[in-house]
């Protein structure tokens, strides 16, 4: 690897899947101006030829970074994910790369939210049924199944940052509320804790998950579950498709014993907007399908935007990986008169150690330095002195356990 500092007009970015324009802008008022732009998601094939060279890819959650497409990017240092999950994303592999990835964890929680309060409205006053009525020519006015959300139990799975804000909008309708969670969490507002999945499920009228995509969630909610259901209740999941059995989930609805449903996110999606979803729920006129936007506002869009590209623009400029999924965190201040060099190792013993061996027998001075580690990677911030940059680099390469090397100034 050759001694080459951060040059912005080389630094390559693939922007794809129709970021919001303003990730383009802070990017550019940032000096990073070698950017290329794409509205939509790209197949593996044509990923793995696309990604190579380029330094810095931004995408949403339809692209796929498999381990593949990750042994073809010659040049990336990290990917940002335009967007809450990451499991479009093979982490592992990015992180054994060098590669951190970063994403927004808080931009859209009050979208999702916001959604998630207006489906549950609308499945208990009856709403999708009496409109797929009315378009078809009938006029059922009546209140029966028409219910106000107002003193209902509202059961929320997974208490993290979209879970508590749905908790505290749903209590200003007057809902009780009670959740659902691996760990014990205190409450924002008068939601309560509840000790088991059985306790939240059978006690709830609307029962709604906000879990992440884990080994333990792989469909959590199957026929067992719905069944601990009260009959006559409401289920709502956007969060994750491959938490929910979905022909568990229609045989419910087929049943009556639950009275309807809202569905944003599923285990098998389509690849594009023309594409149709393949799924036993549909026809259902009691069941909303909203196509994987519980995030996708103006709003939470343009929070995105701002939030991942900053994230790109702290880590190309100053090695910052705060806030990293995959990687250890480190932010240092930048030090006058010194050139910062990034080492990525395997986290082995003896590592830094070695590191100031070799810098005290070549009179290298360090100005300061910040290491962490996570997992198999271990990652060393360091600023040195003008003058030793180049010799740094050159004894920071022949360190045992380096899997990359930049310098950013």
């Amino acid at each position: 690897m050759e001694l080459q500092p951060n040059e912005k007009s080389e630094a390559r970015f693939l922007l794809l899947e129709g970021v919001h324009q303003n990730a383009v802008t802070t990017l550019e008022n940032a000096g990073y101006t070698n950017i290329e732009y794409l509205t939509h998601a790209l197949d593996e094939e044509t990923l793995i030829e696309k990604i190579k060279g380029v330094r810095f890819i931004g995408i949403r959650s339809r692209t796929q970074l498999t381990k593949k497409v990750l042994d073809a990017a010659d040049r990336l240092a990290a990917i940002g994910c335009f967007c809450i999950g990451t499991n479009q994303v093979d982490l592992h592999s990015a992180k054994i790369k060098g590669i951190p990835v970063f994403n927004a964890p808080y931009s859209n929680t009050r979208s999702v939210a916001e959604l998630v309060i207006g489906q549950l409205i609308l499945l208990l006053r009856g709403i999708p049924e009496k409109n797929h009525a009315v378009h078809n020519g009938s006029w059922p006015k009546s209140a029966k199944a028409s219910n106000e959300a107002r003193g209902k139990t509202l059961g929320i799975v997974g208490y993290g940052n979209i879970g508590s804000q749905l908790s505290v909008l749903a209590e200003s309708l007057g809902m009780n509320v009670i959740y659902y969670d691996v760990v014990t969490k205190l409450p924002l507002g008068n939601a309560n804790q509840v000790g088991t999945m059985h306790e939240l499920l059978s006690q709830s009228d609307v029962v709604s998950l906000h879990v992440p995509e884990v080994d333990s969630t792989q469909n959590m909610m199957k026929k067992a579950q719905f069944e601990q259901m009260k009959t006559g209740a409401i289920f709502i999941n956007a969060a994750r498709g491959s938490c929910v059995d979905i022909d568990d989930l229609a045989e419910a609805i087929e049943s009556k014993k639950l009275a309807g449903a809202a569905i944003d996110v599923f285990p098998s999606e389509p690849k594009s907007n023309e594409e149709p979803l393949d799924s036993p729920l549909r026809g259902y006129p009691n069941v909303i399908l909203t196509p994987h936007i519980g995030g996708s506002t103006v709003e939470a869009q343009v929070n995105i935007g701002l939030e991942v590209a900053e994230k790109f623009v702290q880590y190309a400029n100053y090695g910052s990986t705060v806030s990293s999924v995959n990687f250890p965190e480190i932010a240092m201040q930048q030090q006058p008169d010194t050139h910062r060099i990034l080492h990525i190792h395997h986290n082995q013993p003896g590592v830094l150690s070695h590191v100031n061996q070799l810098f005290a027998k070549h009179n290298i001075n360090i100005v300061a330095q910040s290491m962490m580690t996570r997992d198999e990677i271990g990652y060393l911030i360091l600023d040195v002195n003008q003058l030793d940059t180049k010799l740094a680099f050159e004894n920071l390469h022949s360190v045992e356990g380096t899997i990359r090397l930049r310098v950013l100034y």
